[in-house]
């Protein structure tokens, strides 16, 4: 076996540990975190059940967004739309057979790819035109938005550019996955994606990016508007009320 699948089977192996882990540690953390406060972002439902189609809209229509900047929002949900066109689209790699419903997604995935590229564009001009935007992007911002750029930009390279060995390309995903590791096609830019990839599993669970399982345990948005009917008291004011009773 050679020395450059051995190298990008650990990278993988040990990316998909630190995203794994990782993601799965911020997300105990919080659930953990203790929001006492009555604090949803009104107008709010009043049942656990509007709570759960209020987050529902939010993830999958960006309804706030919406409200707030119509032309970001339409960047927004063109690059997260496409992103998960894409990731259905590479199941495949992983698969041997193919489910049936992840053959149908392939030539949407394909074009998905560009609605990516340009979703991003947007979004990471929003980052450098609007001033405001400006004054509060760190670096690490633009770093998520160029790893995503790049691997965007190195798949539609290899696709209609310089094209790479897929058959191989799955049967060293698909040995990974059974620990049975294949020769992995020495592609200069085919190399390129995939690091882009490792480096990106590997920053995800450090960086703004975990607003996607963040969002479920935002206290703007997960709870019932309900602040007279189940108050808070802090212990000190328990301690006392019960004191005067």
């Amino acid at each position: 076996m050679g020395a450059l699948t051995i190298t990008y089977a650990i990278l993988f192996y040990a990316a998909a540990a630190v995203f794994g882990l990782g993601v799965a540690y911020r997300v105990w953390l919080y659930a953990r975190t203790p929001a006492p406060l009555k604090i949803p972002t009104t107008p709010a439902p009043l049942t656990k059940s509007g709570v759960a189609l209020r987050l529902a809209r939010e993830v999958c229509l960006f309804e706030s967004l919406f409200k707030a900047n119509k032309w970001i929002w339409i960047f927004a949900v063109m690059f997260h739309a496409a992103l998960l066109l894409v990731i259905l689209r590479h199941i495949r790699y992983f698969q041997e057979p193919v489910w049936f419903w992840v053959k149908l997604v392939q030539p949407f995935g394909l074009y998905a790819a560009f609605a990516m590229l340009a979703g991003l564009l947007g979004l990471w001009a929003r980052r450098i035109v609007v001033e405001r935007i400006r004054y509060i992007s760190n670096p690490s911002d633009h770093l998520m938005l160029a790893l995503l750029f790049g691997i965007a930009a190195s798949g539609v390279a290899l696709k209609y550019g310089a094209r790479t060995d897929i058959v191989a390309v799955k049967a060293f995903m698909l040995g990974l996955m059974r620990l049975d590791l294949q020769p992995l096609p020495a592609d200069p830019l085919l190399l390129v994606h995939l690091a882009l990839v490792i480096a990106l599993m590997i920053v995800f669970p450090f960086s703004k990016l975990l607003h996607a399982p963040g969002v479920f345990f935002s206290p703007t948005r997960n709870q019932t508007d309900t602040p007279r009917e189940r108050r808070h008291l802090a212990p000190w004011a328990a301690a006392l009320d019960a004191g005067r009773k």
